[in-house]
């Protein structure tokens, strides 16, 4: 015989010849020929190196454990003393009472959502992390769900976790602020048959997700389309002069044509503009032989103008002095004058009276 010792929180198991006789509580107890012990902490799940279904048709051991039988489609977490300690997936297993404080939570996996009870917190470690799928939807944009390949709901920011399983998951997202887009290169005839290149932008906001994605294909390249249509009709439509002078009424037009069809694309037109018209060479020389010819008209009558309000001034003058002799005589002397600056001396010849001659030039 052989005595053994078990102390606290501690059950042995006497086996022999591989069978299960006794269960030893907290004591001395003696062993007999043949028999041996197997210790196990109670603190801790029970582990045997035998099948533990065999183990449990021993009515003593089955007293003392609580048993956990996972299904396949099931996950048990394990919380000791409120802490999470473990998950258990797809089998039995065995944890000793009333010593480990053991709180278990069962949920099954062949669902989507994922049950209100598992801590959110522990989805993004391990062990649970490789179970479930996680989406993120940014703040500025919006998301839509699709199960199995069906529209299932719009996702707003936020991150999204569901159960990896055979259940198909996509989740489609969309930039849901103001978006910028260029229509570039767009060469067109006027309805005089003059041939443009237009650069055109736009600016435009998905306001229907669930339009533009689910009931439309592509929404980005058939506004693109409806924008180059409605751009292309309204030039074919009007003349090469009329185009110069209105690209402004060119953005509004467009955009007056083709705000209803954006709507129906979930898509809300903001502003349009014509970014650039390019003209071909020849249409390009021709514009600046006018303009040039436009600026020498414009300079001709403005030198008219002017030569004209000179005439009349001097008309005017000329009417003032003709019924005023003293005007006229000052406008002589103010002549002389000017003549008289000019002259560096004076010679005089002759022999009559050039005192006399001058006084009669000078005086009435």
């Amino acid at each position: 015989m052989k005595r053994v010792n078990i102390t606290t929180n501690t059950v042995g198991l006497v086996f022999k010849n591989g069978e299960l006789k006794r269960v030893l509580q907290k004591g001395a107890h003696w062993l007999y020929w043949g028999e041996c012990v197997q210790r196990f902490d109670m603190t801790k799940a029970f582990l045997p190196e035998q099948e533990l279904r065999t183990l449990l048709a021993h009515d003593a051991l089955a007293a003392l454990l609580e048993v956990v039988d996972v299904a396949d489609n099931e996950l048990v977490l394990v919380y000791q003393d409120q802490r999470f300690g473990t998950m258990l997936t797809a089998g039995k297993y065995a944890f000793w009472k009333g010593v480990g404080n053991y709180r278990f939570i069962r949920t099954a996996t062949d669902q989507l959502e994922i049950a209100e009870a598992i801590d959110r917190n522990l989805l993004g470690k391990q062990p649970l992390y490789q179970y479930v799928r996680v989406y993120t939807v940014e703040p500025f944009e919006k998301g839509l769900l699709f199960v199995d390949g069906k529209f299932d709901r719009v996702l707003e920011a936020g991150n999204y976790v569901y159960w990896k399983n055979t259940i198909t998951t996509t989740v489609t997202k969309a930039d849901m602020r103001q978006l910028g887009m260029e229509i570039l290169g767009q060469e067109i005839l006027t309805k005089d048959k003059a041939q443009l290149r237009i650069n055109f932008t736009l600016t435009y906001q998905v306001v229907d997700l669930v339009k533009a994605v689910v009931h439309n294909k592509e929404f980005e390249k058939q506004l693109y389309v409806l924008v180059q249509l409605a751009l292309r009709e309204f030039i074919s439509n009007n003349g090469f002069d009329e185009l110069m002078e209105g690209k402004e009424g060119m953005a509004a037009a467009v955009k007056s044509t083709c705000a209803a069809k954006a709507e129906a694309l979930g898509v809300r037109l903001i502003d349009c503009g014509v970014k650039d018209i390019i003209l071909p060479g020849d249409v390009k020389d021709i514009m600046n032989q006018v303009l040039v010819a436009e600026k020498r008209a414009q300079a001709n009558g403005v030198t008219r103008r002017e030569e004209t309000a000179a005439m009349r001034s001097l008309l005017n003058t000329a009417k003032l002095m003709e019924d005023n002799a003293m005007l006229w005589k000052m406008k002589e002397m103010e002549h002389v004058e000017k003549i008289a600056e000019k002259i560096g001396e004076i010679t005089l010849s002759g022999g009559g009276n050039i005192v006399g001659q001058l006084k009669e030039l000078f005086s009435k």
